[in-house]
């Protein structure tokens, strides 16, 4: 079996779990973020009263943190309510930051787990060896009742990374491109297990940054092996004993796409969608693409790594005038840290913009939406008409380098020229 039926088969009481097979499983750990509301009102219409285990699930307020609006405001109001009642170990209110960088932070992500949360990116915590997929609110309803929920055993396909990421490319322009492969619907409903030398030298962030993204492939889930790494990160947190799975060395993909990670170069994902995927260089040769915004942060691309090399790139110099530069840490652990190490001061003096750590306008709430025909730089996970604001802006994603590169004379750019 591959490890993430191994996950699987331990925890719906199975010796052999096969592909396609429907099991009911339990959920190690639950999350809800503040977009729904509905699973406290779902909980409740479905007879539930209290939760199944108040060390298991938790409440992130990232998407609207701080609130931006009455509706929000009110909605945060019912869920402290229900985390109250039901005395949840785990509460992460609007000063902590996007749920899928403070859990691991937190010491609840760790190998061989299943975890499920009520958001699709739930995919990145196959970086640290665990099953992580998302739900919607009446699902998550019956986990918090009964602590289990049914699954398919999904399709598993391999993406093989191998060979060492040249100068400028990093792990944002190599799940890009991978993504420009395999598609938007490529991986619907199947497990993406990241494999090779690159991804087994490639720290926490890279790993997160790549999980995060097999969702826009339509991956119901991630994996990838722990390296050292990893079981040092989650040592240090982990709330719970864990055991690493394994992937039998005789296991058979259903498909295996291969990469040489050494002959890439920084990639975009230009309007108005993830997989139309380019090189940077053929982009910038059909011309200069003027930008009103260049953006930092989400579970994709605000992590310490994509601060810090942002600052290294800016310091001693300043984005242009009518520009704007938005950095969102994701959490407030990296938020701190940054600032310890002066990246925080070096973005401010080059003219960023620093907000909450949380989601900020990723979903297009609040904290650096666009206007009608702007046109910004993100190191975000999405890019359909609307995601970031207007329907009629349109954003290019980027790794936080190309971002910050970017933003030094407001046009897209190369970032190597400056690494």
């Amino acid at each position: 079996m591959h490890a993430i039926e191994k996950i699987l088969a331990k925890n719906s009481g199975k010796d052999v779990v096969k592909t396609g097979e429907i099991v009911t499983a339990k959920v190690d750990f639950a999350e809800i973020n503040d977009l729904y509301l509905q699973t406290v009102y779902s909980f409740y219409e479905m007879g539930g009263e209290k939760v199944w285990d108040n060390e298991r699930c938790a409440f992130v307020f990232d998407h609207y943190a701080p609130t931006p609006d009455i509706k929000s405001a009110a909605n945060h109001k019912e869920m402290r309510e229900f985390a109250k009642k039901n005395g949840l170990k785990f509460h992460f209110d609007t000063n902590c930051g996007v749920c899928h960088q403070v859990m691991p932070e937190a010491g609840v992500i760790y190998p061989g787990m299943i975890v499920v949360a009520t958001d699709s990116h739930t995919t990145t915590h196959g970086a640290f060896g665990a099953m992580g997929t998302g739900c919607g609110a009446t699902d998550m309803a019956t986990i918090l009742m009964t602590g289990e929920l049914w699954f398919r055993v999904p399709e598993i396909i391999e993406v093989r990374l191998d060979g060492e990421a040249p100068k400028g490319v990093y792990p944002k322009d190599v799940i890009l491109a991978v993504l420009g492969k395999i598609r938007a619907d490529g991986a619907v409903y199947k497990a993406i297990d990241f494999t090779g030398s690159y991804v087994e030298k490639l720290n926490v962030a890279g790993r997160m940054t790549i999980c995060n993204m097999a969702v826009e492939m339509g991956a119901k889930t991630a994996y990838m092996q722990p390296n050292q790494d990893v079981i040092d990160y989650v040592m240090k947190r982990a709330v719970r004993p864990f055991e690493i799975q394994f992937t039998d060395s005789d296991y058979e993909y259903a498909e295996s796409y291969c990469f040489d990670v050494s002959e890439l170069e920084p990639e975009l994902a230009c309007p108005n969608s993830v997989e139309n995927v380019h090189t940077l260089a053929s982009v910038v040769a059909e011309g200069d693409v003027v930008l009103n915004q260049g953006y930092i942060g989400s579970c994709t691309g605000g992590r310490e790594e994509d601060i810090e090399i942002a600052a290294k790139i800016l310091k001693g110099h300043h984005i242009p005038e009518y520009t704007r530069l938005i950095i969102v840490p994701a959490s407030r652990e990296v938020m701190l840290s940054c600032m310890k190490k002066g990246y925080i001061q070096d973005l401010m003096d080059a003219g960023a913009t620093i907000t909450t750590p949380g989601c900020g306008a990723c979903l297009g709430a609040h904290e650096g939406i666009l206007a009608p025909g702007e046109v910004c730089i993100t190191s975000t996970n999405r890019n359909f008409p609307g995601r970031m604001g207007s329907t009629e802006a349109r954003m290019y994603l980027a790794s936080p380098a190309t971002v910050a590169a970017s933003m030094i004379h407001g046009k897209i750019t190369d970032p190597r020229k400056y690494l």
